[in-house]
């Protein structure tokens, strides 16, 4: 049972918190929520963040999601004290390089009686149970615990290889959840665990609560799924105390799960779970983790839009909600606007580069006049765009050159038979501008449009926007015109008329 005694001595430790993530595929947003949730939580309570990589399982973890995990996090900032890269007291930090550490703690708990041999195979557990009249898929049966030394050696001599497992406490085990309050599993409940496979190869359930003691980790923040093996590692960790392996069992709190459309969880299979999806699209790494962050946390009841200071300066785990968060697409996008809109203009205009480069707007290499004209078209489309790739489709119209083209579906929408004297009026009055500014383009484009036309403003620039941008939706159509230049401007107007 975790006692006040245990939680006044982790109270009394400095705050060691960790992130310890299996390279499997791609980073999932829920993964990473888990990940800002512990780092904010280190600097918070002037901590230490530890990043540990559980890679036992050959079949399943490959080095590709390695270097995907280790890109993300480096991608969104979120450093850490110890760990790969890093270095630290209690490396090596990749679980595939602390076998022998298991094997010998593994050794240790068998010789203190912690652990017992298993050979009880699956259909074995089976046929028990339907003997007893029970349901055939109960799981383990404890049966094991108390064998014999005769029967012990006969096992033995059949060659049979056990599994080693942990002797469950025959009491409850009530444990105070960061998050949940306090929980208790009754006696019982949960049947002795395998720690090591008949192989030798350690467990999830061996690996993660030894390393978390080793490393004197005092608080484990993790997703709800992983609740239920609590009582487990619980129960490991006194083992381990016994053994003078540790002193002291961390606290846990469980975070709410992430949850897709339709109430079901975030799986690896939706578009908007996948980390780089949002990357791709030109999120900021600010504007995502701020959201992520309102996944079962806020700053306060009234404000959204936050930065990762002020989260650090604000994280209290006990705000975390215990309830399922669902990830809503729209709202990320809002808020990651809000982030863009927040940028200096030079830091917008370095982070929009890439993304012009990638859509093709750019080459590899852009020219000093093409950066120029991006620093000076920012003012107009910063404040338009929800995610960085928009600025293709919003600022492409300025760097087409010959081969510029309006969009299909715009043209056929303002480019019709009616559009024709709106052009002829805008070019005639256009052409006689002594000077081209925005002022001047506005209210000549006013003049002879809206007033000489008597079209209102909104339908009788449609035809002017879609000929000069291509689209119907684009940065301030006078100013766009101005940074264009007067040849260009009247060159696509004369196009659209012809």
């Amino acid at each position: 049972m975790s006692t006040p005694e245990a939680a006044a001595k982790v109270d009394a430790r400095p705050v060691r918190a960790r992130f310890c993530p299996s390279p499997t595929g791609t980073p999932h947003v829920g993964l990473i929520r888990t990940a800002l949730y512990n780092w904010a939580f280190a600097r918070h309570n002037k901590g230490t963040l530890v990043f540990r990589i559980e890679d036992t399982d050959a079949s399943r973890d490959t080095e590709e999601s390695y270097q995907a995990i280790l890109d993300a996090l480096r991608w969104l900032g979120l450093d850490w004290d110890e760990g790969p890269g890093v270095g630290g007291p209690y490396g090596p930090y990749r679980q595939s390089e602390r076998r022998d550490i298991y094997a010998g703690i593994a050794q240790r708990l068998l010789a203190a009686g912690e652990l017992y041999e298993s050979y009880s195979s699956p259909d074995e557990i089976e046929a028990r149970h339907k003997a007893k009249g029970r349901d055939p898929k109960l799981g383990y049966d404890n049966y094991d615990r108390d064998l014999t030394d005769e029967q012990l050696a006969a096992f033995r001599a059949e060659d049979r290889k056990p599994v080693l497992r942990l002797r469950m406490p025959d009491r409850d085990i009530t444990f105070t959840d960061l998050v949940r309050g306090e929980i208790t599993f009754p006696a019982g409940s949960v049947p002795d665990p395998v720690l090591v496979r008949g192989n030798g190869d350690p467990l999830y359930t061996l690996t993660n609560p030894v390393d978390d003691a080793l490393m004197h980790i005092t608080h484990v923040l993790r997703g709800e799924d992983l609740l239920s093996s609590t009582p487990r590692q619980i129960a490991l960790y006194e083992a381990l105390q016994r053994i003078g392996a540790t002193d002291f069992t961390p606290e846990f709190g469980h975070l709410p799960f992430v949850m897709g459309e339709g109430n079901k969880k975030l799986s690896k299979r939706d578009p908007q779970s996948n980390l780089f999806h949002h990357r791709d699209r030109g999120f900021l790494p600010e504007g995502l983790l701020n959201y992520l962050a309102l996944l079962g946390w806020s700053i306060s009841d009234d404000r959204d839009v936050f930065s990762l200071d002020e989260m650090v300066d604000a994280f209290d785990i006990g705000r975390v909600s215990a309830n399922p968060a669902r990830f809503d697409q729209k709202k990320a996008d809002a808020i990651n606007s809000a982030h863009l809109r927040a940028l200096a203009p030079d830091d917008f205009v370095d982070r929009v580069v890439p993304y012009l480069i990638q859509g093709g707007v750019f080459p590899a290499e852009p020219t000093e006049q093409q950066l120029a004209t991006v620093r000076a078209a920012a003012p107009l489309v910063q404040e338009r765009l929800i995610v960085l790739s928009d600025a293709v489709g919003m600022m492409g119209f300025l760097f087409a050159g010959d081969g510029f083209a309006p969009e299909p579906a715009s043209a056929e929408k303002a480019l019709g038979e009616d559009a024709k004297p709106v052009l002829e009026a805008a070019i005639n009055a256009l052409e006689a501008l002594p000077e081209w500014t925005t002022a001047a383009i506005e209210q000549a484009l006013k003049d002879s449009v809206v007033d000489g036309l008597g079209i209102k403003p909104r339908k009788a620039f449609a035809p002017v926007r879609v000929a000069i941008t291509g689209r119907t939706v684009s940065p301030p159509l006078y100013e766009s015109m101005e940074l264009l230049g007067r040849d260009i401007s009247l060159e696509r107007l004369r196009k659209a008329l012809g």
